[in-house]
């Protein structure tokens, strides 16, 4: 799943993520390794706790973040918010979160975007285009396979916000015509 509605009504919209399953299995498998590595080890209670919290660590570290967009029309702003907890256990706490804002008027159009990801093949992610020419992803992360659960929030955000769509449209006959006569020989 890209993103979960969370609320919606006419003028908010709030999608949420959090880690999925592949996420917290890894980090269920890597914590286990330091507990593992400290109940079976002969090392000083120094050296267990060592092996524990560098595993949890590097666990904490490749567990995927939580993230927001709230939709507002109400205020004419989208607001989009992650959460890392890698980031709030090394800063304790002051850190993790992050939070960028924008206008409502200044988004032009939402697109799917593909992205390769190593080992693992395609990855789809939600984009909003401004219209200052700058684009924004909606989450820090693509998701493996699903590109029609990231379809699906697109063209939910695009209704929401009262974006017309322009498909890329196959040229007409009388287009190639025109074109034609316009091309001097």
């Amino acid at each position: 799943m890209y993103m979960l509605v969370e609320n919606r009504t006419s003028s908010h919209l709030h999608l949420k993520r959090s880690p999925g399953v592949r996420s917290w299995s890894l980090f269920v498998g890597i914590a286990s390794v330091g507990l593992a590595a400290a109940y079976y080890s002969a090392d000083s209670l120094a050296w267990k706790l060592f092996y524990m919290a560098g595993c949890f660590f590097v666990a904490a570290q490749n567990l995927e973040q939580w993230e927001e967009a709230v939709f507002d029309k109400n205020k004419g702003t989208i607001c989009l918010k992650t959460f890392n907890l890698y980031k709030k256990l090394l800063t304790f706490s002051k850190g993790g979160n992050e939070q960028v804002v924008a206008l409502l008027t200044e988004i032009q159009d939402v697109k799917v975007e593909e992205e390769t990801v190593r080992y693992f093949g395609k990855g789809f992610l939600v984009v909003l285009l401004f219209v200052t020419g700058f684009s924004h992803p909606l989450t820090q992360s693509a998701v493996l396979g699903c590109r029609s659960d990231v379809e699906a929030i697109a063209k939910l955000i695009t209704s929401f916000l009262g974006l017309n769509r322009i498909e890329n449209r196959e040229p007409t006959s009388s287009d190639t015509e025109a074109s034609d006569v316009d091309d001097p020989q």
